[in-house]
């Protein structure tokens, strides 16, 4: 499989930086009565014993049976995706993918050669998304994705020939609320990640595609629209028959696994040529029985969306950091951690990202040199060792919780699908499939996660589950589904 590359806008939110700070004042190197109290009384808060964890994945588990009954909001979400079948591998030909999940999109081309080559050459570009473009009009924010969609096709310099006739096909991987409505439309029902786009709420996200491309002459049309969930599910078991269930865990969360149609309540009548759907659980939205601290309930009031999404502010990239941000600032305040006088910086909310935790995370160095130096150019203060050390106990405890919730999610899925399947999930081979950058790019959390499921499932049942990171799965996904849902006979 030939590979081929374009970045125009990359980003390594991952890497520490390397300045070093100045000559901290000399200040006690003894950890005080008041720190030692605080860390514990964090730790107590936090903690996530076996029976905390076994809550979490039973109510997972019931509120998802709720979700798929109920059309009036009790339980999960668990948004039906029109997906009913997934790629089988006979898929042939030339196929697109765009993936929109935030401030940068990515187009793809996937050449597919059936059983025998399966997927023969994949070529990407990724493009920035301006600013402005995000808090613009939907007619300019589309129009703009369809120029970078036409000068990618337009690169292939007549390599690749289409019958007379005949569009190119293109899924879409869209990772915003939707309403779906069937695999090839879907209702916008609100922006997040910074977006703030007029005239698209209440639209068709597909139907605002196909115009914007139409404006461009790009005789293109959209065969599937997924969030990166499913299109992660997609790209993973294209490869591998086992995987059961996909995970997102990057700046934001989610969770999908096939569910047979008989199991959904709410679709009484659906008719479905594989008698299977795969549901988006949207489980950020669980928050049954998780272990919150006071620094969690302020956080979560001063957020745009307060009481909602708790499991997500919890397990996510978007704000371990901002939660330990919170917890440092308090010592700084209560007990003179950094000194006597609190910097402004690190009463900036998300001035901490979960990046800075896990770079300070993988200090190994003996004076901490990486946590001193990330503490002085993003928080603005001088520290110690001890200082540094009360640093890292409080990043090892809020993404332990977050690692350890997240795993006990992952079981309270298998959990129901075993129940249904009646040892179909623990008797046997099954996957998980996880993609995002907290999941791939931080050691510890996807330690505690692992180590949550173990500790769940027990020895024989958990060397059954295999977690596996599918990289970049969302966006070969989105082409792969393009393929499956394709309005052409494939050979």
């Amino acid at each position: 499989m030939s590979v081929s590359v374009t970045v125009t806008s990359a980003v390594g939110p991952f890497l520490p930086r390397s300045r070093r700070r100045s000559t901290t004042a000399l200040r006690s190197s003894k950890v005080s009565i008041e720190q030692k109290r605080l860390l514990t009384k964090l730790k107590q808060e936090c903690a996530t014993p076996l029976p905390l964890l076994q809550h979490v994945a039973d109510t997972m588990s019931s509120e998802m049976r709720a979700g798929l009954s109920s059309v009036d909001g009790s339980g999960l979400p668990m948004i039906p995706t029109y997906v009913h079948t997934l790629p089988t591998g006979n898929e042939k030909g030339l196929f697109y993918a765009l993936d929109l999940g935030g401030t940068n999109f990515r187009v793809l081309r996937v050449e597919l050669g059936g059983k025998d080559d399966r997927v023969i050459s994949t070529h990407f570009e990724q493009v920035s998304i301006p600013h402005d473009l995000m808090i613009a009009t939907s007619e300019e924010l589309f129009d703009f994705i369809a120029l970078g969609l036409a000068k990618f096709v337009a690169k292939e310099d007549g390599k690749f020939h289409f019958p007379p006739g005949r569009k190119r096909e293109i899924g879409f991987t869209f990772s915003f609320p939707v309403k779906q409505t069937s695999i090839d439309s879907g209702i916008l029902i609100k922006w997040t990640k910074g977006f703030a786009v007029s005239g698209t709420v209440g639209r068709d996200v597909v139907v605002c595609l196909n115009e914007a491309m139409e404006r461009q002459r790009l005789d293109m049309r959209v065969s599937a629209l997924v969030n990166d969930t499913v299109g992660t599910l997609a790209g993973a078991e294209y490869y591998d028959n086992d995987v059961k269930v996909a995970v997102i865990l990057g700046t934001g969360t989610n969770a999908c696994y096939v569910e047979q149609i008989s199991s959904i309540p709410k679709l009484q009548g659906h008719v479905s040529s594989s008698g299977k759907m795969i549901i988006s659980t949207e489980w950020g939205a669980f928050s049954n029985g998780l272990p919150l601290t006071v620094f969690d309930r302020e956080m979560d009031a001063a957020s745009i969306n307060p009481g909602q999404q708790i499991f997500e502010k919890t397990i996510s990239g978007m704000y371990l950091g901002e939660i330990a941000r919170r917890v440092l600032l308090n010592m700084a305040q209560e007990d003179d951690l950094f000194g006597s006088s609190v910097s402004q910086k690190l009463s900036t909310p998300f001035i901490l990202g979960t990046p800075d935790l896990c770079a300070m995370h993988q200090d190994d160095s003996g004076d901490l040199q990486i946590v001193g130096s990330l503490l002085y150019d993003k928080a603005g203060v001088e520290s110690n060792l001890t200082e540094r050390k009360a640093v890292l106990e409080v990043c090892d405890t809020i993404v332990k919780r977050g690692g350890s919730l997240a795993g006990a999610g992952i079981v309270g899925i298998l959990q129901k699908m075993e129940e249904d399947s009646k040892g179909d999930i623990f008797g046997k081979r099954s996957v998980v499939a996880i993609d995002g950058g907290l999941y791939e790019n931080y050691p510890q959390y996807r330690t505690y996660l692992q180590d949550s499921v173990k500790e769940l499932l027990g020895t024989e049942k958990s060397n059954n589950v295999v977690i596996e990171h599918s990289k970049d799965g969302s966006g070969i996904g989105g082409a792969l589904l393009a393929a499956s849902n394709s309005m052409y006979k494939q050979d």
